[in-house]
């Protein structure tokens, strides 16, 4: 396992400098009452959570190769070792808290190293994009409304949704109003701040202006929060007393926080790696995980985590590398020895504001919007692992978020995209028969295609499928397997009732296109009697010649099928590109393409430009299309060009009559479509538009 250190800091950009020293030193700053606070909940004095953005900091910023990802004293983590205490009935913040925590801390960080080698980090790959984001933004939301008291005056909440929710009630029975308005001002000017000028450190100035209120204003007395004064000074090294707690107890506890540390953290950065375009290594992240975790022991902190909300502050501050981490804990470093006077004098409000408002930006509820448009199965997941993770934690929200990762799987190979499969007159290709109109189905030959592999989830559907189609005409099945790599056994034993079913009713039976390795299977399975009759060919098309059925394939309804031209093939395959190209939505890309054009027309003053539009493989049907399309804006079109109505609609016509005589001269048997077809968009533009439509038909009587 080759391990690279240093990996986001090589060939080093000198030009992003300044953005990671700014970022660092904002994400120094936001670090000390998150990491107080935390290290409360852990158990620890609270100085403890400045020692843990220290040298844990650094450590990760050296292994981790992630160029964004910020480590220290996160929720999930502390939350977890607080719950340990109170289980093994140790008092938070007490002398045997102090030396149990680091124990816990050093086997933690034992069992990420064991899932290092066993390369669990692999995982990863199996949580799908809207887990992932329904997690991210689970812990966002989460972490958000642990803040929201701290907004109002009292404290940080615990746990998850009712609790958290509990706690707002009580806290805002005795809200500080001061605190209140000074927290949510902070709040909207670092929002319109991001919004205007995304660039501007909005937080640095806040919290250099919030120390100043407090150095000269008497807000304290006024019930608003600072921070606590720390002691000055490094943390001291030790190795953690083993003797304070049983090995079977320090191993069972850690393992629990090892697994959500992991996986909320991997899951976190391969977020933001996807987001932001970068790659990362996993599993050399998890032994960043481990290193940081090992220092944190010696140092006496709680297990440290990735952190969604410093990373989302270095985003939004454009950190570019591990730089970042490095000038953070540095940063830190310096507060401790000379400036911890300084740390009293912030106020709680503006720094929960700086968190709240890098959590907002971490959220990825405009994925779930994506979502509900495209996949309303996706972003039911999305949601799944949102209230995963908001009701009922971490631990549990991972759980949910790989459960419904693997459920999403299934769901998509047991219900895969399948069609039947039929010619286009002249050609050779098959295609769908929902593709288009022109497409037909080769006559008493059902060509099934299944794109997935077969398993016991599936195969009903393969079977009932071409179940449902067969009629009294039906000679032949013909599979094409080409999107299948492998059956099990469940499946193997459907097709052989399926191929002895059609065998009863005298219908052939072929499967064909599948990799070779299929083949393998089959005999494996007991269906090698398949191939040695003769049911498994290379290809449909040697499977219709294996029936007798030659080219040019006969087609349902008699369809002509005789061969085209290589010009006529073109025509075929171009033929209203528009609805090919952009499907149901074909109407709309128009209107915007017309559009587009309009505005163009405006400075071009090119009428003429307007006939054939910005698609650069129209054909007679989708030009004929846009006409119409072109004679809805008549009016504007005359209002811009000042060119008179009459005019411009004769010039419209003129072209209409260009492309009938073309089709009629190159394709004449496409001619009586086109007229069919005008019809029904004279018909069309007649209810939307009919003073338009008088003067073109009045135009039409006078050029006859």
């Amino acid at each position: 396992m080759k391990i690279t250190l240093a990996a986001t800091l090589r060939h080093y950009d000198k030009k992003n400098f300044i953005k990671d020293l700014l970022a660092g030193i904002i994400i120094m700053a936001v670090s000390i009452p998150i990491s107080m606070g935390y290290a409360q909940i852990a158990g620890l004095p609270a100085v403890y959570g400045l020692y843990g953005s220290v040298f844990p900091i650094l450590i990760f910023a050296l292994f981790s190769t992630s160029p964004q990802f910020i480590f220290g004293v996160d929720a999930a983590p502390a939350a977890l070792i607080g719950s340990a205490l109170l289980s093994l009935h140790i008092e938070s913040g007490s002398e045997e808290a102090m030396a149990v925590v680091p124990v816990l801390t050093f086997f933690v960080a034992l069992w990420l190293l064991a899932f290092y080698i066993m390369k669990a980090g692999k995982l990863v790959n199996y949580i799908s994009a809207p887990v992932m984001g329904g997690f991210i933004t689970g812990i966002c939301t989460t972490i958000i409304l642990m803040q929201v008291p701290k907004l109002m005056g009292g404290s940080a909440g615990t746990g998850e949704f009712f609790e958290l929710a509990e706690h707002m009630i009580r806290t805002a029975k005795d809200i500080n109003w001061q605190s209140v308005v000074l927290g949510l001002a902070a709040l909207v000017l670092l929002l319109v701040c991001k919004k205007l000028i995304p660039k501007f450190p909005m937080a640095v100035l806040l919290m250099i202006a919030g120390a100043g209120m407090t150095y000269l204003l008497p807000i304290e007395d006024r019930g608003v929060q600072t921070l606590a004064s720390v002691d000055t000074g490094l943390p001291h090294w030790a190795v953690p007393d083993f003797s304070v707690i049983s090995i079977r107890e320090a191993v069972t506890i850690s393992l629990s926080v090892a697994v959500v540390i992991m996986a909320e953290t991997l899951l976190a950065e391969n977020n933001f790696a996807q987001k932001n375009g970068y790659r990362i290594n996993d599993n050399q992240e998890i032994l960043a995980f481990s290193m940081g975790n090992f220092l944190a022991a010696f140092t006496g902190c709680c297990p440290i985590n990735g952190s969604v909300s410093r990373t989302a502050m270095g985003e939004q501050y454009q950190a570019k590398t591990q730089l970042t981490g490095i000038i953070a804990g540095l940063s830190m470093i310096v507060v401790l020895v000379c400036a911890t006077g300084f740390i009293g004098y912030l106020p709680v409000p503006v720094l929960t504001a700086i968190v709240i408002s890098a959590l907002l930006g971490a959220t990825e509820f405009d994925l779930a919007v994506r979502l509900f448009k495209v996949s309303r199965t996706e972003c039911l997941i999305f949601f799944g692992a949102f209230f995963g993770v908001l009701l009922l934690g971490t631990i549990n929200g991972v759980l949910i978020g790989i459960l419904l990762s693997f459920t999403e799987m299934i769901i998509r190979t047991a219900k895969p995209a399948r069609c039947f499969l039929g010619i286009q007159p002249g050609h050779k290709h098959f295609r769908d028969l929902k593709e288009s109109s022109q497409i037909h189905a080769i006559s008493g030959v059902l060509i099934y295609r299944f794109s997935s592999n077969l398993f016991f989830a599936n195969i009903q559907i393969l079977q009932r499928d071409i179940e449902d189609h067969i009629t009294p005409e039906t000679k032949a099945v013909i599979i094409d397997a080409s999107g299948i790599g492998s059956i099990d056994i469940t499946a193997a034993d459907r097709i052989a009732m399926l191929y002895q079913s059609l065998k009863d009713k005298g219908i052939r039976f072929y499967m064909t296109e599948h990799i070779a390795d299929v083949n393998e299977q089959l005999r494996k399975l007991g269906l090698g009697y398949l191939i040695e009759e003769g049911c498994v060919r290379r290809t449909v098309h040697i499977a219709l010649k294996d029936m007798g059925i030659k080219r040019p394939y006969p087609l349902e309804g008699d369809v002509d099928n005789q061969p085209r031209s290589a010009s006529r093939k073109r025509a075929d395959n171009r033929v209203q590109e528009f609805v090919w190209a952009f499907g149901a939505e074909s109407e709309d890309e128009i209107e915007k393409q017309i559009r587009l054009q309009i505005e163009h027309l405006k400075q071009t003053g090119d009428v003429d430009e307007l006939l054939h539009g910005s698609w650069s493989h129209m054909e007679a049907m989708d030009e004929d299309e846009w006409l119409e399309h072109l004679e809805e804006h008549l009016k504007e079109i005359v209002h811009i060009s000042g060119k008179e109505e009459e005019t411009i609609a004769r010039r419209f016509e003129e072209h209409r009559r260009e492309i009938h005589d073309r089709i009629a001269k190159e394709h004449p048997e496409l001619a009586e479509k086109f007229k069919e077809r005008r019809h029904l968009l004279d018909e069309h533009l007649k209810e939307k538009h009919p003073e338009v439509y008088e003067l073109v038909v009045k135009l039409r009587e006078k050029d006859n």
